[in-house]
């Protein structure tokens, strides 16, 4: 079952770049999640897939110190969803519940920021990918679905500051 999980069902299976795959339907799901079930719901799943995935890569690589096997991309769902709140609360606060249709910048800013995170692997993300240890493969998808929101909330408001001007 923890294999299951840590390659999302056979998604981290898929070739070539499984990660991008996993963050391609980790952004589908969370798109889906947030239109169907709401922001609340996208925030609760986001935390229960982060602790599934602790768990799950932390069982699969217990006695597998150092590896980060390709296929787990439980860490991808997990950072990109964490991505995808920060343009997904943006628009809740607001009041907007269709945003995924009307506004399909931010959450294609927020996949291309979490891949261009997680390839990179800028400061703590790196840092978090060079601890060699199971939770090191859950925490740097981490930092980049943070980092990646961040950007994503900056993004916006660089290009809609000059339409308030």
């Amino acid at each position: 079952m923890t294999r299951i999980i840590c390659t999302v069902f056979g998604v981290g299976l898929l070739r070539p770049a499984p990660g991008t795959w996993g963050s391609l339907v980790a952004l589908i799901l969370g798109l889906a999640i947030d239109r169907y079930l709401g922001f609340p719901v996208l925030l609760v799943a986001t935390a229960l897939v982060t602790a599934l995935g602790f768990w799950a890569v932390g069982r699969e690589l217990a006695d597998r110190p150092g590896d980060d096997p390709a296929e787990f991309v439980i860490d991808e769902v997990a950072g990109q969803w964490i991505a995808l709140l920060f343009p997904a609360a943006a628009f809740w606060v607001r009041g907007t519940e269709d945003w995924a249709v009307v506004a399909y910048p931010g959450w294609i800013a927020a996949f291309l920021f979490f891949r261009l995170f997680d390839i990179w692997k800028p400061w703590l993300v790196g840092r978090a990918d060079r601890r060699q240890d199971a939770a090191g493969v859950m925490l740097d998808d981490l930092w980049a679905g943070l980092f990646a929101g961040i950007a994503t909330i900056l993004a916006g408001i660089v290009f809609h500051l000059p339409m308030l001007l």
